[in-house]
């Protein structure tokens, strides 16, 4: 599946990309970075009770309602912009690293991109704390140190043909070699929204990097890092969350339910909505 062409061209407005002469490895460090840049890692949709995306759907989403999402959100989106401008891209499955624990298989998902100059593992949806994904495309095939502006990544020979991807020396998560469609990561997606175990329901939060730092926002209170210094800023209720979202993300919503309904509640919530 592709995107038509206005969708596109909407898609790299959304990012403040242009349309590439050539589906090189120059213009997909473009395309990675200003995605990164321009579309947040973030959860909203879960305490509202609204179904996450993949695919076609998360496009929607992220170029038309301005919003950001999750890893499967943003990565399924991205693959289709790569596809239709003329990529070739396999859809990977993943785990996250827990410690030096691995969860279950397709916790993550993350896009192999080919281009004249090799091929590369892209990924613009791992944004958790202190890990977060690579800027720019990492070349999959080379298992030396690669220098980002997120910092130091190299991608490790694991078992049973899997590559673990390091960051300043810690395992972020384990990607699989074999493709994937998409409708298989749906089990886990509901998972995403159903579980009390979800990491995706116990905290609101939206988190977008910038060139000095980041700004991210977790349940009522707004941080911003500049430069290494840190200041954050307690919302008082969800007016000013919402106002917080809209000033430093774009991002307009309606009603955010609760923040401190118990995570069980929002899940059996949840439940019932997708139901």
């Amino acid at each position: 599946m592709t995107l038509d062409r206005l969708t596109v061209e909407e898609y790299l407005s959304r990012i403040g990309a242009e349309w590439p002469q050539r589906c090189d490895v120059s213009a997909l460090r473009t395309l990675q970075e200003k995605h990164v840049r321009s579309v947040p890692f973030e959860n909203i949709d879960c305490f509202r009770r609204r179904p996450l995306k993949l695919g076609a759907d998360a496009v929607e989403k992220i170029v038309r309602l301005h919003r950001g999402g999750g890893c499967y959100e943003l990565n399924s989106a991205m693959g289709l912009l790569l596809e239709s401008l003329g990529y070739p891209v396999t859809v990977l499955g993943g785990r996250i690293y827990e410690g030096d624990r691995l969860t279950f298989p397709l916790r993550h998902l993350v896009l192999r991109v080919e281009t004249p100059e090799g091929i590369w593992l892209v990924d613009v949806g791992f944004g958790f704390g202190g890990n977060r994904n690579s800027w720019h495309p990492l070349r999959f095939d080379d298992r030396s140190a690669q220098r980002d502006p997120q910092g130091e990544y190299q991608l490790v020979d694991a078992p049973d043909g899997d590559v673990d991807v390091v960051r300043d020396g810690t395992p972020l998560y384990r990607v699989e070699r074999h493709s994937r469609e998409l409708h298989e990561f749906s089990a886990t997606l509901w998972w995403f929204l159903t579980s009390p175990e979800s990491d995706f329901l116990q905290n609101l939060w939206c988190i977008l990097p910038n060139e000095s730092g980041r700004v991210s926002i977790k349940d009522r209170t707004l941080t911003r890092v500049a430069d290494g210094e840190k200041t954050k800023t307690e919302l008082k209720d969800e007016d000013e969350l919402r106002r917080a979202l809209v000033e430093s993300f774009g991002i307009v919503v309606d009603e955010i339910p609760d923040l401190m309904n118990p995570t069980d509640q929002v899940a059996a919530k949840l439940a019932v909505a997708a139901a």
